[in-house]
Formats: C-alpha cells, sequence, structure tokens
C-alpha cells in the first residue's frame, strides 16, 4: 500500500513540473517586444522633389537592439497610370540618399523603412513618408577618341608602349551629374567604370583584324542610363612586318627653286637616289597618294621618312608632324623609323625660336629622345659633310655639285643639331663644317643620333641625306641599316 501511495505521489510531481515547464516556455514571463520606426519629417510629406532624395530615420527596441533596417518604395507614376517597384533593401545606415525612379512628367513616391531587433523581429507597422518627384533628363554621352572608321594597329598582348586601342568620351547630363560610364565592344556585357580615357585591351577583340564597334554608354545621379549613347567603328590592323624596309617620299620637288633650279620637278632624281642607297623593298610618294594606309605600313619592319626640300615659312613646312600619330602607332606596336630632311627638326617647332627644349609628352622627346635642338644660320652656310662618331676622320662630304650656286657655294647651311638628349641614345654623326669658318654654331655637334628603344629603334638626321655624295650616302646608309641589325 506504502509503495503504491508512494509511486502516485512520484507521478503527481513529475506531472505537475512538466506542466509548469510547458506554460513556462508556451508563456514566457518577459516575451520580446516588436521593434518600431519612426521617420523624420525632411522632405515633409506632398512635397515636390528631384528624383535624389536623403531621407532618415530612426529606430527604438525596448528589451535589446536594432540590427539593421529594411527599406522600399514605390512610383506611380501619375500620367502614364503604371507604376514601379523597389523591393526591400536592408542596409544598417539611418539615412540614404535614394535616386526615386522619376520616368513620368510627375512621380508620386511611397517610401516606407522598418526596423529589424536583434532577434531578427521585424516592426509590423513600417513608418512611411509620400512626396512627389518631377521627371529627370536622361544624361547624354559622346565618343571623342577615336574618329569613326579610323585605323589602328593591333598586337595580341600589351607592351610598356602599346595598352590597347585608344578610347576617350564625355558625358553630360542637363538636370544632374553623371556618376558612372560603360563601354562594350561588338555588342558583349557592358564594362562599368569611372574613366572616361582607357585603353581597350586586345582581348575585347576577336578576330584582331577588321572592323570593331566600340560603344558607349552614361548612368546619372538618378540612375538614369543613356537609352542610346554613342557607337563608332574603328578599323584595326595586325601588322605582319613580312617586308624589310619601306621609303616614305616627302620631299616636295616643286620647292626647289632658285638656287636648286636644276632639281625641280626632277622627284625621279630624288627617288632613284634613296633606292640605290637603300634598296628599299617598297617606296612611297607622300605627295602623289597621301599617308599609306596601315594596311601598307604594317607590312614593313622600317620606315624611312626622308624631306629634303628647303622650306621658308610655314605655308610649305615638312608634312610629318601633321601624320605623326601614324608614325606613333606604328612604332608603339614595334616598326623601326628613320627620319631625315632639310630642317626636319624645326617643322616640329615652327613658331618657337631655336635653341628649343623639347618637353615630355612630345614626339621628339619621348620617340627621339632629343631634349634640345638648335640651328645653323643659311648664311654663309658651313656644313661640308658629318663625321661618324667616333670616328671623325672619316668624312661623310656634301655633293657640292649638287649646290654650287650662291648661296650654298658647295655646302649646306639651316642643320638641326641635338646637342642635348635623353637616355639611350647614341651619337652617329656630328657635324664636320671648313677649318677657316669663322661660324662655329654646329661644329663638332650630334647630327645623327639613334635611340636604342624596349619595341622600337629611331634614327634621325638633321639634313637631307639627298645632298650628301651618293658613295659617301651609300655607307651611310649600310651603317644605319646595319646598326638597326637589316644588313
Amino acid at each position: 500500500m506504502l509503495k503504491a501511495l508512494h509511486l502516485f505521489v512520484t507521478i503527481t510531481i513529475f506531472l505537475v513540473g512538466l506542466f509548469l515547464f510547458c506554460e513556462r516556455e508556451i508563456n514566457p514571463v518577459n516575451p520580446n517586444q516588436l521593434p518600431n520606426t519612426s521617420i523624420a519629417n525632411i522632405p515633409k510629406s506632398d512635397d515636390t522633389l528631384f528624383a535624389l532624395v536623403t531621407l532618415h530615420w530612426d529606430g527604438e527596441d525596448y528589451d535589446g537592439f536594432i540590427s539593421a533596417y529594411e527599406y522600399c518604395y514605390t512610383s506611380y507614376h501619375v500620367l502614364l497610370g503604371d507604376s514601379f517597384v523597389l523591393d526591400w533593401q536592408k542596409t544598417t545606415e539611418t539615412s540614404v540618399t535614394i535616386p526615386f525612379e522619376s520616368s513620368d512628367l510627375l512621380n508620386y513616391q511611397r517610401f516606407r523603412v522598418r526596423a529589424i531587433d536583434d532577434k531578427g523581429e521585424v516592426d509590423p507597422e513600417p513608418a512611411q513618408i509620400r512626396f512627389y518627384t518631377v521627371q529627370t533628363i536622361f544624361p547624354e554621352t559622346v565618343i571623342e577618341v577615336p574618329e569613326d572608321e579610323q585605323q589602328f594597329f593591333i598586337i595580341d598582348h600589351v607592351t610598356d608602349w602599346w595598352e590597347g586601342v585608344p578610347l576617350r568620351f564625355m558625358a553630360s547630363d542637363a538636370d544632374g551629374e553623371v556618376v558612372e560610364y560603360a563601354w562594350r565592344v561588338d555588342g558583349a556585357e557592358w564594362t562599368w567604370t569611372t574613366d572616361t580615357s582607357l585603353f581597350l585591351p586586345p582581348d575585347n577583340f576577336q578576330p584582331l583584324d577588321g572592323p570593331h564597334t566600340i560603344s558607349v554608354i552614361s548612368r546619372d545621379n538618378t540612375n538614369l542610363v543613356d537609352p542610346i549613347g554613342d557607337s563608332i567603328t574603328v578599323i584595326l590592323v595586325q601588322p605582319s612586318f613580312d617586308k624589310d624596309i619601306l621609303i616614305i617620299d616627302e620631299t616636295d620637288d616643286s620647292l626647289f627653286t632658285g638656287p636648286l633650279q636644276a632639281f625641280y620637278g626632277r622627284d625621279d632624281l630624288v627617288d632613284s637616289f634613296y633606292y640605290r642607297i637603300f634598296l628599299p623593298d617598297g617606296e612611297w610618294d607622300f605627295f602623289a597618294n597621301g599617308m599609306p594606309p596601315k594596311t601598307v605600313l604594317g607590312q614593313y619592319k622600317l620606315v624611312i621618312w626622308h624631306a629634303d626640300n628647303p622650306y621658308s615659312n610655314e605655308l610649305n613646312v615638312h608634312k610629318l608632324p601633321e601624320t605623326i600619330e601614324d608614325i606613333k602607332d606604328y612604332l608603339h606596336v614595334g616598326g623601326d623609323f628613320i627620319m631625315s630632311g632639310w630642317r626636319i627638326l624645326k617643322s616640329f617647332a615652327q613658331a618657337d625660336p631655336f635653341p628649343k627644349t623639347f618637353q615630355a609628352g612630345s614626339f621628339i622627346h619621348d620617340y627621339l629622345h632629343i631634349l634640345e635642338a638648335d640651328e645653323t644660320i643659311l648664311i654663309p652656310t658651313d656644313f661640308v659633310g658629318c663625321n661618324p662618331w667616333p670616328q671623325v676622320t672619316d668624312t661623310m662630304y656634301v655633293d657640292s655639285d649638287k649646290l654650287s650656286v650662291w648661296p650654298y657655294s658647295g655646302m649646306l647651311g639651316q642643320i638641326n643639331i641635338m646637342p642635348r638628349r635623353t637616355g639611350f641614345t647614341d651619337v652617329m654623326y656630328v657635324y664636320a663644317n671648313l677649318i677657316s669658318s669663322s661660324y662655329y654654331l654646329g661644329r663638332g655637334q650630334p647630327v645623327g643620333i639613334r635611340y636604342y628603344g624596349s619595341v622600337f629603334d629611331t634614327i634621325v638626321l638633321g639634313f637631307p641625306l639627298f645632298f650628301i655624295k651618293e658613295d659617301h650616302a651609300m655607307i651611310m646608309a649600310d651603317r644605319m641599316l646595319s646598326s638597326l641589325g637589316y644588313r
């Protein structure tokens, strides 16, 4: 009997304890209280605003703390009659600047925000504010570089001289500001950036050769994206370099007048002279055909540019400076370059007095590595030729028969000298004049230099090679080509 009574009491105590435990779990003494949210009254309800709006809010949780917030909004297009919904966005901030969708002339915005407490509970009654926004204007984007149908060389890897196809553009926004841009090639995915000047690497162009379409768009600070953008087509040429030498003849024989009348209209004399001393694979007449297209330039490992005629003013200055971007593009991908001519360096600085210091960023400084250039006077002439450096006794003489009349008297004037150079250069030739000459500016100064580059090599002569004796010019040509690895 006592055992039965003891068992009964034990079971009763267990059941009462279980009941009290379950009751405590089902109805806890201190249940979690839900958070609440309040929103600042700036802007005021029903205000009409620009679409970029900054909103502030706060949250409270009496038995814990606020861990995050969620906000959303709906844009009702007043005139169009449809709407746009932005779903709940999570944030830990108590203030955000939002570009409200405002594609209609007038847009009614309903913004809501709710707090989330440390237990993950959400305010069941979000705070809200309503206001109007006016229509925003789409940004407009314009490509500045390249021009449509412009040609560029391309190779299959970037180097320290060739970074890719250049792209520069701009965008404007009449009622705000542009915050981001995007580009793509041939309809591929958009690449977003904050840069407006960049180079597009070669892996964006497949195949490398041929036409490719580059497009750009922009996004403003209300998230409007230019729906049209701008597009251009570029023609890309991968150089083959399967031939050695191309000579570009920029000598204007119509300017051989006065004392040099014997050469007027005798382009054949100039052409045959250069052919004999260099034995090129190809020749190009600049005045007859203009600048060679990239498809022609890209066949040759070396371009030799000569401009042997004299000139006296900016109306008949040499044309090489006008086409120098094409030459730079050629050098960037590995072509070599020899240039010579009468006042050839002066043609890059017509308005500037000599001596001139060429600054970084200029062709003369960056590609020829000339820091300073000067020019001798025309009268009296005293350039009898040039001495190979350092063998200064082996003079390469001027052809006095070509310069027998006054003011030349068998010598040349207006020679470009290069007294100061930057690194990675060697002097090849120095100025030779009559020992009895009273004019000393040029004597012993460099008139021919060679630059050793990581991608390309260049040689510049500050005088017209056509007026050097042909047998001496052959020696000079052989030395220059040997230095560049073509002989």
